[in-house]
């Protein structure tokens, strides 16, 4: 349909635009707010808090930021309890879900599901069990689907929430189309629709006309899927949600391809465009640019739409959007089929094939074989031609929109009228046309064309409606105003008396605190410094030194050079390791394995091999360079081998392993020595020992403290039943640092 009035209607979409800008110009301004209250938060707890706020900010208004913020929410929650883990991890599903990457997104959502068990919370059940419907409805599973949806459904009627009880009801009729059961998928979204206008959010009542406008474009009936959309746009409109309105306009614009208003049909395109380019939501350009392109084929504007199709893959390849690259490489072969280029067309339809294939949409990939038949048609190929068609046909009889076979039918007749084949070719042209006498969708166009213009009249009218109500507001505001200035003149002599007093008190509260802050800073650091020279003089253990130089004499003595050389290069680089690195409060867990590789090494050379060593790390505690105090486990294992005497023992071993748990670094030293029963009739090891295990408690206390966790130092036998061997658990802060080696 054209419009009659060309110069009005673009009067009305720059005033729309005009409405727009300054929307977005009061948006700017809550995201700096935004960015500055989490800027100047100093609680860790309530800045994470006002990080999330501002990632669910930008989930509506700026999709590009909210997919890179989320990586640095997750990273950041893993400090926090379960329930702000949860919240930073299904805000990530949901993005990943925004822009089309299904993979991730269920890969998150049922990363999802051990919260169930952590967090006793309807709220954290329902948002779950809503999306693990969704998850198994996408697989096809219905069965499985509509068992977690009906729970989500419970819990929100126990919860007495209208919003909750309509999104529910939106997905179950969405779950039931999947199978074409149209009345009961009717039912459940005339439910979602009455709960969705019992709520206070019109966003919820839009989502819920939006999928029955779905249902209805799914079993052929256009025009009243156009007149849900309709009412879906003008209540996103309303609350100004500018994501809604890219993807309502850009569905009303698929609606309107089909009846063949293609006028109507790109304007819609375009301004689904415009808005998602508002929002930055490369997904929905990128859609909006296929969908155009598809408009643009049927102009034959061959050059225009492969230039848009190229465009929406270079958008839609970083974003893992397989069915959107789907859609487009569909597109792109049609393109080509058009312009008789078949090798390039059936390239990019097996492409087409492979992304849907991997998604499981069924629905698409028979769309994919019947265009991919009319290729084979295009090239006189029928037998091919054929199976591809009747593949389709298989396909969409199982899964999608049946109403979708009917134009199969007819190419198949084709394809017989062309082989010369009458019988076949009549049987299914009857096929065709049975299906053209009952449907509705051919004799929609008229109807949509009069929704179209009272849409557009509608508009109209609100904008002048706007415009006046504008009008009205300043006056007020002038006169409030004026009335405000005289009051404030008399409010601002108390004011600012009581602004001096309270900046008074501030100040001396700020002496008074950071006065103690300084106090409490110079004890923290006068007892690291004496913990550091008593942890230096217990590395440096002059038993330990002066045992080394012995062993190095011996062999110098037996002229052993290689034993000797070797036993010195160790002992050497040891003690470089332990002087530079003591003073410091943190090193790389690297260099800690180092130091305690020389040391064993040392040890074992000292002890002739009667003995074996073994540490181990985890890959995460490597891969994110996490940082230990120096030298924590060194003690340990020297007790391990002078008090446990594993010299002695058959087969002895010490194995020191480095793990990541529950956000903490866990240190466990085991080893097979005598025990530390026995180890106590030695009475000369009981100082030394006590002596580390004192340091190493008050080192760990007073991490917790600076880190606010809760470590720990436990000493255990490593055989129970025996009292043999020695078990020391430590669990640490768990902090990383750079890609660092001192």
């Amino acid at each position: 349909m054209t419009i009659k009035y060309p110069h009005i209607a673009r009067c009305l979409l720059t005033l729309v635009f005009l409405l727009v800008g300054i929307f977005a110009f009061s948006q700017e301004s809550h995201e700096a707010q935004l960015i500055k209250s989490h800027r100047a938060e100093q609680n860790p707890k309530t800045k994470f808090l006002r990080l999330l706020a501002l990632g669910e900010y930008y989930k509506e208004n700026n999709i590009y930021r909210a997919d890179s913020i989320q990586e640095v929410i997750l990273r950041k929650s893993r400090n926090f309890d379960d329930s702000l883990r949860f919240n930073a991890l299904f805000f990530s599903a949901e993005v990943a879900l925004i822009q089309g990457d299904n993979q991730e997104y269920f890969r998150k959502i049922l990363a999802c599901q051990p919260f169930l068990n952590q967090l006793n919370s309807d709220d954290v059940l329902f948002k779950v069990y809503r999306h693990l419907g969704y998850y198994h409805s996408t697989l096809l599973e219905i069965e499985t689907a509509d068992f977690y949806l009906k729970y989500a459904l419970k819990i929100a009627k126990r919860n007495k929430s209208n919003a909750k009880i309509s999104e529910a009801h939106g997905h179950i009729a969405l779950n039931f189309m999947q199978v074409n059961q149209k009345d009961s998928a009717l039912y459940y979204s005339n439910m979602a629709i009455r709960y969705g206008r019992r709520s206070a959010d019109k966003t919820i009542l839009a989502k819920a006309f939006n999928i029955q406008a779905q249902i209805y474009d799914f079993f052929g009936q256009v025009e009243l899927s156009v007149a849900k959309n309709f009412i879906s746009l003008r209540l996103a409109e309303t609350v100004q949600n500018t994501y809604l309105m890219a993807k309502f306009s850009r569905e009303l614009g698929q609606e309107q391809t089909t009846i063949l208003n293609l006028d109507d049909a790109t304007g819609y395109f375009k301004r689904s465009f415009q808005y998602a380019e508002k929002v930055h939501d490369r997904r929905q350009m990128a859609l909006s640019l296929t969908n155009l392109a598809q408009v643009q084929l049927e102009r034959d504007q061959f050059q225009l739409a492969q230039e848009n199709t190229d465009r929406a893959i270079e958008f839609l390849f970083p974003l893992n959007d397989f069915n959107g690259l789907g859609e487009s490489h569909n597109v792109l072969g049609m393109i080509y089929k058009e312009q008789k280029k078949y090798d390039l067309a059936s390239t990019n339809l097996n492409t087409a094939l492979v992304y849907y294939e991997s998604t499981n949409n069924r629905e698409k990939i028979a769309g994919v074989y019947h265009n991919v038949g009319t290729v084979f048609q295009k090239q006189k190929k029928y037998r091919r031609a054929l199976n591809h068609l009747n593949h389709s046909i298989e396909i969409r009889e199982k899964f999608g929109a049946q109403n979708q076979i009917y134009g199969t039918y007819r190419v198949i007749a084709e394809v017989y009228e062309e082989t010369n084949n009458t019988e076949k070719a009549l049987e299914y042209m009857q096929y065709y046309l049975d299906y053209v006498d009952s449907n509705t969708t051919l004799q929609a166009a008229t109807k949509i064309a009069e929704l179209s213009e009272s849409y557009r009249s509608e508009q109209r009218e609100r904008l002048i409606t706007s415009q006046a109500d504008s009008i009205e507001r300043a006056s007020q505001e002038r006169y409030l105003s004026q009335t405000e200035l005289e009051n404030s003149q008399l409010r601002n002599n108390l004011q600012t008396y009581i602004i001096i007093a309270f900046l008074i008190i501030i100040i001396l509260a700020g002496i008074i605190l950071f006065y103690r802050w300084k106090q409490t800073k110079l004890n923290q650091e006068r007892k690291e410094a004496e913990m550091s020279q008593t942890l230096l003089r217990t590395q440096m253990n002059p038993h330990f030194v002066f045992n080394a130089m012995s062993v190095i004499q011996s062999y110098i003595y037996e002229n052993d050079i290689t034993n000797s050389t070797k036993f010195l290069v160790n002992f050497s680089r040891l003690m470089r390791l332990i002087l530079e690195n003591s003073p410091k409060e943190f090193i790389p867990i690297q260099t800690e394995i180092e130091i305690l590789n020389k040391y064993l090494e040392t040890q074992k050379l000292r002890f002739e091999d009667r003995f074996q060593f073994y540490i181990e790390a985890e890959d995460d505690v490597l891969d994110e360079f996490s940082i230990i105090p120096p030298m924590i486990t060194q003690p340990f294992i020297e007790n391990s081998i002078e008090h446990g005497q594993l010299h002695t023992v058959d087969g002895g071993f010490i194995k020191i392993s480095f793990a990541k748990a529950d956000g903490m670094l866990t240190i466990t030293i085991e080893d097979n020595g005598i025990g530390r029963k026995a180890s106590r009739i030695n009475k000369k090891s009981s100082a030394h020992k006590s002596m580390a295990m004192s340091i190493t408690r008050e080192r760990i206390n007073n991490l917790n403290k600076k880190y606010r966790t809760e470590g720990y130092m436990r000493v255990e036998d490593y055989d129970n039943e025996a009292q043999t061997g020695t078990k020391v658990l430590i669990a640490l802060p768990y902090t990383v640092g750079t890609n660092t080696q001192n």
